[in-house]
């Protein structure tokens, strides 16, 4: 897999940008992915970036219902993903924080 396989794209919630300040990012990567793979990704794709840790967290879709219709939502794997002190922050987020 390639860095692009793995990180699908970043997380942007109330959550995820009360740890921007402290240089952690949330990520949804690839349900097969594990934290080396996304660690190696993390600073393949932003290269002025070092991790420091990752952390991450599985979760399985939940059962809905819309009148007749009903399914699953998808089920995904996402990570947080904190970087060293003297790292460089990531770019794409530094208007966000």
């Amino acid at each position: 897999m390639n860095a692009q396989d793995i990180i699908i794209k970043p997380i942007l919630s109330e959550k995820s940008y009360d740890g921007i300040s402290n240089k952690k990012y949330t990520f949804l990567v690839d349900k097969k992915s594990n934290k080396s793979q996304i660690k190696k990704a993390v600073e393949e794709l932003f290269p002025e970036c070092k991790v420091e840790s990752v952390n991450t967290v599985n979760y399985q879709g939940k059962y809905k219902r819309m009148g007749k219709s009903e399914g699953m939502t998808a089920s995904y794997k996402k990570a947080i993903v904190q970087l060293k002190e003297s790292s460089k922050p990531i770019a794409f987020f530094e208007g966000l924080s």
